[in-house]
């Protein structure tokens, strides 16, 4: 299930923390694997000002689901196909001369007479793209003429921060250095964007607590994990941040059985049970996005009959399925009822949060909602459903 309203909350709550700043929702990746199309139509009734992905191909999908807000897309190769992106009024990250070039090429071929907004991205630390300090001069001359050719307009300038969820640490202070150098360089070029964004989702949480809001926020943030309602920083929860969990990953038990002791289990048999006992099926595994690794994650069962509880995955998860050990014998019987019970890997309330799940697995909360797989149903309730039902009422 993915909670629409916990989204048009969460993107609330951050414009709350960054004032009268514009906010680049991201929903790349299919929103984190929440789905694109419906969180981006949720964050902008919600007040998000832009979009960002990270493809041109995502955002053709959002325009195609006639989603009309400014999209900003960023990582592209040379196969990229510019044209499309103009067709479809994209905004494009640019970090090197051979994209500028491409995207001069394809607007001529295009007969367009508007300039094509880009935003020029900086290698400010993190050592991905972004173009290295030493060659912007050369990036902003190119840039400039063809701002004066008519060509293109660059609105933006950001950079992306490599530890900012580890407040304590220097180097995000030092990258908000380096982006202040970049902007003196584009300034003496003659270039002059309206656009600064260098924060993410835990640059903008912890911006305040360590007195630099202005270094950090700037003209806008990109916060991609936020608007999911999910924390980046260590020994602070969803709630801890105002955040609400958008996605609720639940299925229901397919098969119950009495074992003996000595009962191997899963592929390997790293798992034998010590004693009688019962075992239920849960029918998610890898391919569907649950880590092979994490056993041990935990599994909410609410059986018929008997208060709900907490169990954890246990032997090897399989593709298809995983397995847990409901601790004693005589719970099969369909009485009990074990057999279809809702069975939740991670939610809200009293269900496991998505980080017990990162944590069994050695991984990020951000890899574990992005991997879950297209062939789970997405279920979206609230926000421009509940607008759309509501609509059809009338």
């Amino acid at each position: 299930m993915i909670d629409l309203d916990a989204v048009e909350h969460n993107v609330r709550r951050i414009k709350t923390l960054i004032g009268q700043r514009a906010l680049i929702a991201v929903v790349k990746a299919d929103a984190y694997g929440h789905g694109a199309l419906d969180v981006a139509r949720s964050a902008v009734a919600a007040g998000a000002d832009y979009l960002g992905v990270v493809h041109v191909k995502e955002a053709r999908t959002l325009r195609a689901g006639g989603v009309t807000a400014p999209i900003i897309a960023w990582l592209h190769t040379p196969r990229t196909d510019f044209s499309q992106a103009l067709t479809d009024n994209l905004e494009l990250g640019v970090s090197s001369t051979w994209e500028l070039n491409a995207i001069a090429s394809a607007h001529r071929d295009s007969g367009q007479q508007e300039p094509v907004k880009v935003h020029l991205k900086v290698d400010t630390g993190l050592g991905r793209n972004g173009v290295a300090m030493g060659e912007l001069p050369a990036l902003a001359a190119a840039a400039r003429q063809l701002e004066e050719d008519g060509v293109l307009q660059v609105v933006g300038v950001f950079s992306h921060l490599a530890v900012a969820d580890e407040p304590e640490r220097t180097e995000t202070a030092e990258q908000s250095q380096t982006f202040d150098r970049a902007l003196d360089i584009l300034r003496s070029a003659g270039l002059h964007p309206t656009l600064r964004h260098l924060a993410n989702t835990p640059a903008t949480f912890s911006a305040a607590s360590v007195g630099a809001e202005e270094g950090l926020l700037r003209d806008a943030v990109r916060v991609g994990l936020g608007i999911y309602g999910l924390s980046p920083l260590p020994g602070q929860t969803p709630a801890d941040l105002g955040l609400k969990p958008v996605m609720h990953l639940q299925t229901f038990i397919n098969a119950v059985k009495e074992v003996p002791a000595g009962q191997g289990v899963s592929y390997g048999l790293n798992y034998v049970t010590d004693k009688p006992t019962t075992l239920a099926l849960v029918p998610v595994g890898y391919a569907d996005g649950v880590p092979r690794v994490a056993t041990g994650g935990p599994v909410r069962i609410y059986p018929a009959s008997g208060p709900a509880r907490t169990y954890r995955a246990v032997g090897r998860i399989a593709m298809d399925q995983l397995v847990v050990d409901l601790g004693k014998p005589g719970l099969a019987d369909s009485a009990v009822g074990f057999l279809g019970a809702p069975a939740v890997l991670f939610g809200t309330g009293d269900n496991p949060p998505v980080t017990d799940w990162a944590e069994a697995a050695g991984t990020i909360n951000y890899e574990i909602v992005t991997r879950i797989s297209p062939r789970v149903t997405r279920i979206s309730v609230g926000g421009f459903w509940r607008q759309r039902d509501t609509d059809s009422e009338q």
